[in-house]
């Protein structure tokens, strides 16, 4: 990084700044930040101001432990500023959650659960992470930490760990996922299509929330996901014997999603160029009818999901001979490599991820409150938009009028949202 970045940084904070009010809280944010992007290994608080002697221990721990100021405003200026460098109707908006490892059971959240990262359980935090990204370009809008049972069941735990009354109650990482959309759509961001793994797509009330909000989706699925082919019937079936049906059935079975796409007709799909050559794997692609309808006995076959939501099940059969499977609600004229690019536009969310952990320290905060947490998290994101902005900007791709430019769909008329 070039030497003027902090001048840099100085301009992009400005609005920013202008929220946070406090003389000192003014001078403690650019710090924070510029202790975040700066050299040095270790980003939590105490190496950040040993780094620098402009910046004092313990105003920098109590600005973001302690202070009295709210986030709200810092967050909706970084939900403006990535709205107009990647935010349009071709842009995605990514589902995701990360893991952020710890020992002992004091910093607030932490508990035993399953580690994506890591591929097991881990004693370690997990934060329900939202990304707009364009292209090869993400921003990270959104962090929130996920309370297991463990935590929402001890009242007195959580007010020693500072979590908000009304954030005290138990919800699922995909009820704070729609929570946080609902957010998002109501500030103005825009964005095209809503990205998720299979952690999020095997649930049917997440993607009837979406759909219910007007939203494209395209999700992974587990591959005994039921489905119903396309054509599927309601039919009145005939009693042998007894009173007559009063409810409709379907005039076939439901079936996994991998016996579904066994008849379908595979070819190999690029989707993008990566550092090695064109990205490449098999795809099929079918419409059918989602099984995840009220549940209904079905005669002998017991209780069954009726069919609900047209989609596309796609399938995907990659080099390694690993198996994917996934779901989306996107146009029935949509193209297979449309279908395939939407799918694999989740890999971005793990790399930023990833690059805010090793280059911004997201998972190097020592304090254990909700507040101090969430406004480290905060800083991070903030830190990274910037480091996005100037790359963008050096790339001379920033774009001129976003907020004026005609609307682009996806693929075909994909609805967006309002």
């Amino acid at each position: 990084m070039d030497e003027d970045w902090q001048a840099d940084l100085e301009r992009w904070l400005a609005p920013y700044l202008e929220a946070l009010g406090n003389k000192t809280r003014r001078r403690m944010c650019p710090a924070y930040i510029a202790g975040l992007i700066g050299p040095g290994d270790r980003k939590s608080i105490q190496p950040m101001a040993a780094r620098s002697d402009a910046i004092p221990y313990d105003r920098l721990h109590h600005f973001i432990g302690a202070g009295l100021w709210d986030s709200a405003p810092l967050e909706a200026t970084l939900w403006s500023q990535a709205d107009e460098l990647v935010g349009g109707d071709r842009a995605w908006l990514i589902i995701d959650d990360t893991a952020l490892p710890k020992k002992g059971k004091a910093s607030v959240g932490v508990a035993p659960q399953y580690a994506t990262a890591l591929g097991k359980n881990a004693n370690c935090q997990t934060l329900v992470s939202v990304t707009l990204a364009s292209g090869e370009v993400p921003l990270m809008l959104s962090l929130r930490l996920f309370l297991p049972e463990s935590w929402t069941s001890d009242t007195a735990r959580m007010d020693k760990a500072g979590v908000p009354a009304p954030l005290q109650e138990y919800r699922t990482k995909l009820e704070i996922a729609i929570e946080e959309i609902d957010r998002i759509i109501a500030a103005g961001v825009r964005f095209g299509c809503v990205l998720a793994d299979a952690g999020y797509g095997l649930s049917a009330p997440f993607r009837q929330a979406l759909s219910t909000r007007g939203l494209c989706w395209a999700v992974g699925i587990p591959r005994h996901q039921k489905v119903y082919p396309a054509d599927v019937q309601l039919i009145f079936p005939v009693a042998g014997r007894g009173r007559l049906r009063v409810r409709h059935v379907p005039d076939v079975k439901s079936m996994a999603a991998h016996v579904m796409l066994e008849s379908a007709k595979w070819r190999q799909v690029s989707w993008r160029k990566g550092t090695k050559g064109r990205l490449t794997a098999r795809f099929a692609a079918m419409r059918v009818r989602i099984a995840d309808g009220a549940p209904q006995r079905i005669g002998s076959a017991g209780a069954q999901h009726m069919p609900g939501e047209e989609a596309w099940l796609v399938g995907e059969h990659r080099s390694n001979g690993e198996r994917k499977y996934y779901l989306s609600n996107l146009p029935a004229d949509t193209p297979i490599k449309a279908l395939a690019g939407a799918i694999k536009a989740r890999w971005i969310c793990e790399q930023a991820h990833q690059q805010l952990k090793e280059e911004l320290g997201l998972d190097h905060f020592e304090g254990r409150s909700w507040t101090g947490l969430h406004r480290h998290a905060l800083m991070s994101m903030i830190a990274y938009a910037f480091l996005q902005s100037r790359r963008l900007a050096q790339a001379g791709r920033k774009k001129k009028s976003p907020r004026s430019a005609s609307p682009t769909h996806l693929a075909g008329s994909a609805p967006g949202h309002p």
